[in-house]
């Protein structure tokens, strides 16, 4: 008889994570499915290793689920075989792939490969679909603190709140291979492997996570009034954001560092880091192994 482990994040989907996970008992029909609530596991990339091979892991959580899983694999030398089922409430990962929220588990081992890093606060971590700072990084801040009062708000209302009246943007000063620039009035200074943000927010449109060269890509949002921001975001969510090149630069890249003249909230693959000044990003060219 097949078997399956699901380990299951269940504070994704807004604590419906372990409702969304047992749906795969009926997927599994003919199957032995085991669930193991995540946070209770103490070393995961033990468990992984030691889990016999026969056995197949299917991940069911988000995309800061999958950030942690990654690094995990990563530190722990995990090379098995994995299956990932979203379970979250924004799904990038699987807006990148063109695939519907509720697709069946599927491999994603190949796109563990060639992942870049981030440096935050002295700490360095993998990530699969982005940076977002500033408005980004005050959206996932804002739900956080609504989700902890047991409300919510879609990431667009968010957004639309923060551009308007909410959100304060900030000078910054980016350096991208090598050459930096200094900005004023900066919204948004997101560095992105995948396509997608906040639930579909398409901020870097050409961008693709499997190109041979496997860079990254910076986008600025920088010198707009705050109702042309608006305006231009509604355009960034459709992917059409390059229709103003003089608002947005956008480069792509092997290093990133952005450097902001206030802490403000970073995003990680949709975590929040609070109370951040900068982050360094490098794509898997430059990393040392």
């Amino acid at each position: 008889m097949k078997k399956y482990l699901v380990l299951y994040n269940p504070l994704a989907k807004k604590g419906k994570g372990q409702v969304t996970a047992e749906k795969l008992v009926d997927l599994f029909k003919d199957a032995e499915v085991i669930f193991k609530d995540l946070t209770t596991v103490e070393d995961l990339g033990k468990l992984m290793n030691e889990t016999p091979d026969e056995t197949e892991i299917v991940f069911s959580g988000g995309d800061g689920t999958l950030n942690r899983v990654i690094n995990i694999m990563s530190k722990a030398g995990v090379t098995r075989k994995v299956l990932y089922y979203a379970a979250g409430t924004g799904n990038d990962f699987m807006n990148d792939l063109n695939k519907p929220a509720d697709a069946e588990p599927f491999p994603i081992n190949e796109y563990l490969e060639g992942l870049p890093t981030v440096k935050v606060n002295g700490v360095t971590c993998k990530f699969i679909n982005g940076i977002g700072f500033g408005l980004d990084g005050y959206c996932c801040e804002e739900s956080d603190r609504l989700n902890a009062l047991g409300k919510s708000k879609s990431y667009t209302m968010i957004a639309a709140e923060g551009l308007l009246y909410k959100y304060k943007p900030t000078n910054a000063v980016v350096t991208v291979d090598g050459v930096t620039r200094t900005y004023e009035r900066v919204y948004m200074a997101p560095t992105m492997f995948g396509r997608f943000f906040g639930g579909g927010v398409q901020i870097t449109p050409h961008q693709d996570r499997k190109a041979p060269k496997h860079q990254v890509t910076n986008v600025i949002v920088h010198g707009v009034s705050r109702v042309r921001a608006l305006m231009i975001f509604l355009k960034v969510v459709a992917g059409k954001g390059d229709q103003y090149p003089q608002y947005l630069d956008y480069h792509v890249c092997d290093t990133v560092k952005v450097v902001f003249d206030r802490p403000t909230a970073l995003q990680i693959d949709g975590e929040t880091v609070l109370n951040v000044l900068s982050y360094e990003v490098e794509s898997v060219n430059l990393q040392k192994h």
